[in-house]
């Protein structure tokens, strides 16, 4: 069964807020997720690129041309890539995907993966597009199985199943971490994934 496309081009964080000040690890790490983001053809919209310039900037990261990113007015927004790609380059930060497309989709899937364990990706947000922008494009492998069921728990879940959706959250985390440490151990495909699933829904194939 074809998943819907993902419809999460913003990837929805638990990167540090307003209300807590960024240290420049935090500020370098956004720059990071969100030149991935762009390699691997999310859409990121110009004043999310500014944004992260003046985060950086406010944290006390150092670019030549991060005061330019950080200092666009509105109506200069459409310089904000070019600058954002300039200061990628600058931090050493840039990022490209493999050439093959299978391949930089699985690349995307362990980069998804590591934010949700690492806790800076929802877990629902993140194994959703594991299942609908990455498993259904690979066939639904049988590495994603589990990241897949845990994207069907928490997008259909209900009360009345008797588990509360920190559960399925934490269940999210532990599967992602065990596919990760298969990236490094491929020969342990048969270990269980760690989501069971909580009611009876069609597998997608």
């Amino acid at each position: 069964m074809a998943a819907a496309s993902a419809d999460v081009s913003a990837f929805p964080s638990q990167m540090p807020t307003e209300k807590t000040l960024m240290t420049s690890d935090d500020a370098l790490n956004q720059l990071r997720h969100i030149a991935r983001e762009r390699a691997f053809g999310r859409h990121v919209g110009s004043d999310r690129l500014i944004q992260a310039g003046l985060d950086a900037l406010i944290a006390g990261v150092e670019s030549p041309s991060l005061a330019m990113l950080a200092g666009l007015l509105r109506s200069e927004e459409p310089e904000a890539p070019e600058l954002f790609d300039q200061v990628l380059e600058e931090l050493g930060l840039l990022f490209h995907p493999p050439a093959d497309p299978q391949a930089a989709k699985w690349e995307m899937a362990y980069w998804i993966a590591g934010r949700i364990a690492d806790g800076t990706l929802d877990p629902t947000a993140g194994t959703h597009l594991i299942w609908a922008d990455i498993a259904y494009d690979l066939g639904y492998p049988e590495e994603l199985e589990p990241l897949v069921h845990c994207a069907h728990n928490l997008d259909g879940w209900e009360e009345s199943w008797g588990v509360s959706i920190e559960e399925l959250n934490g269940e999210a985390v532990e599967a992602a971490k065990q596919f990760l440490s298969k990236r490094s151990a491929a020969e342990a495909g048969d270990q269980p994934g760690a989501c069971s699933r909580h009611r009876d829904r069609p597998t997608a194939d």
